[in-house]
């Protein structure tokens, strides 16, 4: 039938990840996905759909019953049957609802304690599936728990221990390396109080960030962390694998917002949806090419007088578009690394006026003497020169300046700050470059 059916064939498809099932899933057509899909195992569909693009979700729901997407759900950790379910509930609430009916009690419970949290905040992604141990536990008797619960599949991707006190507070975070080289005949925390090594757990509050719980990550380096609320009582973990997750949509969205465009309406398989979106960035673009085009109307008779400033100033425009665009597309992405901060702001700005300076002066000597040899006119190549200096210039600072403004204001960076800068761009590299025209050479 398919590549996943000829796989079935000749192995056993419980020992393929799911992100490989995926992968085949996506090169099949509807009537293929239909059959192949009931072919996944249904303790990994769950994982198979969460790994293929959301709009492949509704195919998935129409071609399983309630009993196998809520088998599907039951073997998803904590985090991933939130993700699941919410995924569900936007593609068929009815069915979203009859699937919730029909799970466990443990597994409604923790669904519904992760339905509290606002997707911004750290709790909504974290699993609350972590091993404890307690700071007056023997070693020994812990390690015989840990791999009891691990022989019986209670407990995947367990690279470090919580130890928590009588009141389910947390204390210290013990990697399990650190763990075997303890005495296994002394408490953890006689362990820990001997040992020259600091075990003071990195953790977030349920309530913060989740990007602020992103740059944690990334400046202690961790694979896991755990999430206290505001007792320091340990509620769960957030794993590495929700983070690259997060990072990736940051980057796409940070991507598609420079483009003038929205990330979720682009995922949306609803052509209406997706085409409003995109008219509303053209339409405020059309609007800033009226104001660049009124600028041009300014010095129709210049114009006329002379064709060869119809020809080169398009040149003037488009170099200063890019160059701001190359400026933006760095300060941006900076930005979003946290990679500037507010006291930073001002060595940023200098750095992109300096290279822009830098790279005006230099194709202004390049277009200067081009457009004296193009048209036998020296005056003519210092008009353009100047121009692409002061628009490269112009490109530079506003290019560093808007998306740092933005920033400020608290707005995402990366919405509007395109427009914003083309807009600039055009005006005064069109102005610039008749302006300068009409006084020097008419």
């Amino acid at each position: 039938m398919n590549e996943l059916q000829k796989y079935i064939e000749s192995h056993d498809i419980s020992e393929m990840h799911p992100s490989e099932i995926a992968n085949i899933l996506k090169g099949m057509d509807d009537s293929e996905f239909s059959k192949a899909i009931k072919l996944v195992p249904k303790e990994l569909v769950g994982d198979v759909a969460l790994a293929l693009p959301d709009r492949y979700f509704d195919d998935v729901v129409e071609n399983l019953s309630v009993d196998e997407l809520s088998q599907a759900v039951s073997e998803l950790e904590s985090d991933d049957q939130l993700e699941f379910m919410q995924e569900l509930e936007e593609v068929d609430e009815k069915v979203a609802s009859q699937v919730f009916n029909t799970l466990d009690e443990e597994d409604k419970k923790e669904i519904k304690t992760l339905q509290k949290y606002s997707e911004d905040e750290a709790g909504a992604y974290m699993q609350l599936e972590v091993f404890t141990a307690r700071e007056d536990e023997i070693v020994q008797d812990v390690i015989k728990r840990f791999a009891k619960l691990r022989k019986e599949h209670e407990l995947e991707n367990i690279q470090n221990l919580f130890i928590v006190d009588a009141r389910n507070k947390l204390r210290y975070t013990v990697g399990l390396d650190d763990l075997l080289i303890f005495d296994f005949s002394k408490t953890i925390k006689e362990n820990i109080e001997q040992s020259e090594e600091s075990f003071d757990p990195i953790k977030v509050l349920d309530t913060e960030d989740i990007h602020k719980v992103v740059e944690l990550f990334k400046q202690y380096d961790v694979s896991v962390m755990p999430v206290v609320n505001a007792d320091g009582v340990l509620l769960g973990r957030i794993t590495s694998d929700d983070i690259y997750d997060i990072i990736h949509e940051q980057a796409t969205e940070q991507m598609y917002n420079l483009a003038g465009v929205d990330d979720e309406a682009e995922e949306d398989e609803d052509v209406i949806k997706a085409g409003k979106t995109r008219a509303y960035w053209l339409g405020i673009n059309l609007l800033t090419a009226i104001a660049a085009s009124l600028v041009i109307g300014l010095f129709e008779d210049t114009i006329n007088s002379m064709v060869a400033l119809a020809v080169l100033m398009p040149i003037v425009a488009s170099m200063g578009g890019n160059a701001g665009t190359q400026t933006l597309t760095v300060v941006v992405r900076q930005l979003a690394l946290g990679e500037i901060s507010q006291s930073d702001a001002f060595r940023i700005i200098r750095k992109e006026i300096a290279i822009s300076l830098m790279n005006g002066l230099l194709f202004a000597v390049v277009m200067g003497f081009i457009a004296w040899m193009w048209f036998d006119k020296p005056m003519l190549g210092v008009v353009i020169g100047l121009s692409m200096v002061i628009n490269l210039f112009m490109a530079g600072f506003f290019g560093a300046v808007v998306p740092l403004i933005l920033k400020w204001l608290k707005i995402d960076p990366a919405i509007g700050s395109t427009v914003i800068l083309t807009t600039v761009t055009d005006v005064v590299g069109f102005f610039s470059f008749l302006g300068l025209a009409k006084m020097i050479l008419l």
